[in-house]
């Protein structure tokens, strides 16, 4: 059990489980950063619609220069879900995803996807006994709502993808890999990464949510940001205060702090599609995302007394309300 709780990259549940879900979000953004694409992988064990799929969010320039977003839901039998922990793989169709490559072919009525994109190492979270994953202590308790696993922050790709018979070279491109597995999306969050910076070492995750705990509910969040190999995390587990200053369905601020440091993060929506979340064990919940999203984001490390500032606009961002 612990070696599944310490690496979240492997399957967390198992094909038995009812009303239950499980996703890995694997993103890539080719070199020139024109063109996104992030696959989610998952399956879905809710009662009589048993079945696999792969999400896609598939971001690139038309011919006005203008970002344009398209997603779409793959579905597929249980029965064409597989997977191993060591090496870790999970199968898809003929979809493999694994820690050191993806092989990719999918196809629907508007999308088509081919390739091989090598995976180069993992920037990884640091973890201890206490904290073994980003989640903290909270990720050794039962029963939560969902789980969430960052697996690797930020890592170079290798090769091309065809997209739609258009060959996209995504060598030397950025890569992200997160995931999620228990009932339900919380009913309300908002969700912001990015390692697409100014200064090419900033990696950024950030997500506070509306979290169901047992006879109780409370706020909780997760942040973690790494500048120039240095890591800073704010959590609820760890001290730290979050306050969302101001929201609305496409933008958010928000200031974090603790005793190391003081992190302010800016997001606006600009570009947007719509995804297929859990909600009670079944994928029926629509939420709308964004991959080239803007952020701008305020460091003041208070031990070092400096004060780092930087932007992106190739930024997730997922903004839910109640």
């Amino acid at each position: 059990m612990f070696d599944k709780i310490k690496n979240p990259i492997l399957f967390q549940g198992d094909l038995t489980k009812n009303n239950y879900f499980e996703g890995w979000y694997y993103k890539h953004v080719s070199f020139d950063e024109k063109t996104s694409i992030s696959l989610i992988p998952g399956v879905n064990l809710f009662k009589g619609d048993e079945h696999s799929f792969i999400q896609y969010i598939y971001v690139t320039l038309n011919e006005q220069n203008e970002k344009t977003t398209n997603t779409g839901y793959i579905r597929y039998r249980l029965d064409e879900f597989s997977y191993q922990n060591n090496p870790f793989l999970v199968q898809i169709g003929q979809t493999i995803f694994t820690e050191s490559f993806v092989s990719i072919h999918l196809k629907d009525e508007q999308f088509t996807v081919q390739g091989k994109l090598g995976l180069g190492t993992f920037q990884n979270i640091k973890t201890s006994i206490l904290s073994p994953s980003i989640m903290g202590g909270f990720a050794y308790i039962p029963k939560m709502e969902c789980y969430h696993g960052v697996i690797s922050m930020n890592h170079r790709l290798q090769g091309t993808l065809t997209i739609n018979n258009e060959e996209v070279e995504f060598t030397n491109g950025k890569g992200y890999i997160e995931k999620d597995w228990g009932t339900s999306f919380p009913k309300e969050y908002i969700w912001i990464h990015s390692n697409h910076f100014k200064n090419e070492s900033t990696s950024l995750f950030f997500s506070i949510a509306h979290i169901p705990f047992y006879l109780t509910t409370f706020k909780g969040f997760i942040c973690n940001i790494i500048v120039n190999d240095k890591e800073y995390r704010f959590a609820t587990y760890n001290g730290s205060t979050a306050k969302i200053v101001s929201q609305t369905k496409d933008t958010a601020l928000i200031v974090l702090e603790n005793k190391e440091a003081e992190l302010t993060i800016q997001g606006m929506i600009t570009s947007s599609g719509k995804l297929i979340a859990p909600k009670n064990g079944s994928m029926n919940k629509a939420i709308k995302e964004g991959l080239s999203g803007e952020i701008s984001i305020l460091l003041k490390d208070k031990k070092q007394n400096t004060i780092y500032r930087d932007e992106s606009k190739l930024a997730g961002i997922e903004i839910v309300e109640a």
